[in-house]
């Protein structure tokens, strides 16, 4: 009778090469992990905005609903001051979470750009056939979301035409209103009172684009190159 092997007998040899077909196995998995990333990171933007924006719809019909109860008097400012801070709380955590998924998305999409590299480096004969970023550079990578403007007004302008901007601007809107309300129930007269508002959602707009540009830039110097 022949005795059985033992379980160490045939030991999985380690991958000592990138042509081992073993790797584009493991990369394609890893290539898959970081799309389901992606696809997470956008659903809950996605739901995050339409939670805000929902609550948002839903506290002006209750004010609504309330101006035609009360004089528009200081009681009246009072609870629409109140409302409005519950407005902007909400909207800022909502821009700040958003924000995070942004830079979740960043990292995924950073490495499937390195991904792509290692298939190029496999395969070299497929690599005209990629039109997404095939290297890990900061460059290339945030190609994937379009051409962006190298001057200060094109980066403005390109991000309130993002999702997490136009999130942004509703923000600053909603500061401005509890601004000049604050004001008017601090005694500022009605033109003043809204110019007043209008400097605060400025104030609040710069610092959102302010945050979230140094937000991105701590992210891009912590991502490495290979």
């Amino acid at each position: 009778m022949v005795p059985e092997r033992p379980p160490h007998a045939n030991p999985v040899l380690p991958i000592a090469s990138i042509d081992d077909p073993r790797v584009i196995q493991m990369l394609s998995t890893e290539h898959w992990s970081q799309l389901s990333a992606r696809s997470l990171a956008y659903n809950e933007a996605f739901v995050r905005a339409g939670m805000f924006l929902t609550f948002l719809s839903m506290s002006f019909v209750a004010l609504a609903l309330l101006a035609q109860a009360m004089s528009f008097g200081r009681d009246f400012l009072s609870v629409t001051a109140l409302l409005l801070l519950f407005d902007f709380v909400i909207g800022l955590t909502t821009f700040l979470r958003m924000n995070g998924a942004n830079l979740d998305d960043l990292r995924a999409v950073h490495g499937m750009a390195r991904i792509r590299h290692a298939y190029t480096q496999i395969t070299p004969i497929v690599t005209p056939y990629f039109t997404s970023p095939t290297h890990d550079d900061i460059d290339a990578v945030t190609a994937v979301y379009g051409t962006i403007s190298s001057s200060l007004w094109g980066q403005f302008v390109y991000g309130l035409s993002t999702s997490n901007g136009m999130i942004a601007l509703i923000v600053s809107m909603i500061g401005g209103v509890l601004t000049t309300v604050v004001a008017m129930l601090f005694g500022v007269d009605g033109s003043a009172s809204i110019w007043i508002g209008v400097l605060g959602g400025v104030l609040v707009l710069a610092g959102l684009f302010a945050l979230t540009a140094r937000m991105i830039l701590r992210e891009q110097n912590r991502i490495p190159v290979a």
